[in-house]
């Protein structure tokens, strides 16, 4: 009996192609039907596909995103289907991956990839990371694993997976943790899983939440900016453990006290937002304001789980980040 995969086309560099008139790639020129065509599937696998959007990535909102967990959704009201795969642009590719991880409850895979060169490229690596989701995507192993990316053979998790490089088809990685295995030609080898994982039931649309990064000298003034244009969560993006200059951590307090959320990430790639020093603008001063202490997040995967935790209705939002 053949394995079902559907996949579901979104646009970016994948699907880019030359434009004539400027000599420059244009994202989402091709159709996933294009695509598909050129990946030489295993017979094994019987593939459908679906063009949801013709987008680079850059140009995703959270309303795409909504459209993208619904289509899906709706494709496992089949249960014949074995898994779906969605092909996106690079340049959110992580946050759509963590969103559909944290909002998707089936046991089926969803696996994302996408590709760092267009089919329009030499070394193209389009075609290859498009196979290999696919098969990753029809195997029984990668049931349970929650929402993956594919990239350059490795299978990553969507908690964790980083864009790490602009333009190396190595383009993706997950630091601090590691890929769950990866895909050899046809054959799916997996040695680990993700040690939780969180789905959460959406109530309402998701909310305005930003993240406001810090260097030497930040003063804050863009905490206040976003509490005043409605923002319903702050990310902020601090220090090592968790440190930002004084008038950064009064201007956490303003927005805790106006009802927003703030979470605090660390700028560093690995390690935790945690209370080691007792001074102004520290971890434990920020914390003592209210604000809640993100540990390994980075600010985007911080910033998509407290949107949905709050379109979600969650109460505890301070309790999920431990």
């Amino acid at each position: 009996m053949k394995k079902k995969v559907v996949l579901i086309s979104t646009g970016g560099t994948i699907a880019s192609g030359v434009n004539p008139e400027t000599g420059l790639l244009t994202s989402g020129m091709l159709t996933g039907e294009e695509l598909a065509k050129q990946c030489e599937l295993p017979t094994y696998i019987e593939l459908n596909v679906e063009t949801l959007f013709h987008l680079p990535s850059n140009e995703m909102t959270f309303d795409h995103l909504i459209q993208l967990k619904e289509k899906i959704e709706k494709v496992f009201e089949n249960q014949e289907v074995a898994g779906v795969v969605v092909t996106h642009g690079t340049d959110t590719l992580e946050e759509t991956a963590y969103f559909l991880d944290l909002t998707i409850g089936d046991e089926r895979p969803v696996v994302v990839t996408g590709a760092q060169r267009s089919p329009a490229t030499i070394g193209t690596d389009a075609f290859s990371n498009l196979r290999q989701a696919i098969i990753l995507a029809a195997s029984d192993e990668a049931r349970n694993l929650g929402a993956v990316v594919l990239f350059n053979e490795k299978i990553l998790p969507a908690r964790y997976v980083k864009k790490n490089h602009a333009s190396n088809v190595d383009g993706f990685n997950a630091p601090g943790f590691g890929h769950l295995g990866y895909v050899d030609e046809e054959e799916v080898i997996l040695y680990g899983k993700a040690v939780k994982k969180e789905t959460y039931e959406l109530k309402s649309e998701l909310p305005y939440v930003e993240i406001i990064k810090c260097s030497l000298g930040s003063d804050g003034r863009l905490i206040k900016y976003a509490v005043e244009t409605g923002a319903k969560g702050i990310v902020l993006e601090a220090f090592g453990r968790g440190q930002v200059h004084p008038a950064v951590a009064e201007q956490v307090q303003y927005a805790i006290e106006k009802g927003v959320v703030v979470v605090v990430t660390t700028s560093t790639a690995e390690g935790n937002v945690k209370v080691v020093y007792d001074t102004p603008g520290t971890a434990y001063d920020l914390q003592k304001k209210g604000a809640i202490l993100g540990r390994d997040y980075d600010s985007k995967k911080a910033r998509m789980k407290l949107a949905v935790m709050l379109a979600a209705g969650v109460g505890d939002v301070r309790g999920k980040f431990r």
